[in-house]
């Protein structure tokens, strides 16, 4: 399982990659980066995308669990107080904040490149996002999310 290098490094490996960092959107400080920066500071790009991760982690409006779990109907024998028709809808699979982030991935579109932000979980408080920019002449968004899926999966933080 690869460290923050060795995943940055694997991240340039995509298509356009023209830069890549390990960002704590909690803090706003960048744990790893690599190959160039859209501003021209790694620590100032690490600021800016934490501050959309932060935003896009935390509104109720992303935060959603989706639409509401469709009802399952019961017998009227299987309802605790007998009423015909009785009605559940579900526990709380899918609840906000179950599994790390309630958002995947972000995905930033300019007119010389695309961002993509992959949320990472992990065994402490999931507050971590790979970040990745792309030429956007020469990258493949398909490629590059599930790539990052799969680095932000593998990923080991110590």
């Amino acid at each position: 399982m690869p460290g923050i290098d060795e995943c940055l490094l694997q991240a340039m490996t995509l298509p356009g990659a023209r830069g890549a960092a390990l960002v704590d959107w909690s803090s706003g400080l960048a744990l790893g980066t690599v190959g160039e920066s859209p501003v021209g500071d790694h620590e100032t790009t690490a600021a800016e995308t934490a501050e959309l991760a932060r935003a896009a982690a935390e509104y109720e409006s992303f935060a959603s669990a989706g639409p509401p779990p469709e009802p399952t109907f019961r017998s009227a024998a299987e309802v605790p107080d007998g009423r015909p028709g009785g009605r559940t809808t579900g526990g709380t699979e899918g609840a906000p904040g179950a599994d790390g982030p309630p958002v995947e991935d972000l995905i930033v579109t300019t007119r010389t490149g695309y961002h993509v932000l992959r949320f990472v979980n992990t065994s402490f408080d999931s507050s971590v996002f790979l970040h990745l920019w792309l030429d956007r002449a020469e990258g493949n968004l398909a490629l590059a999310r599930i790539r990052l899926r799969d680095l932000a999966e593998g990923l080991v933080l110590r």
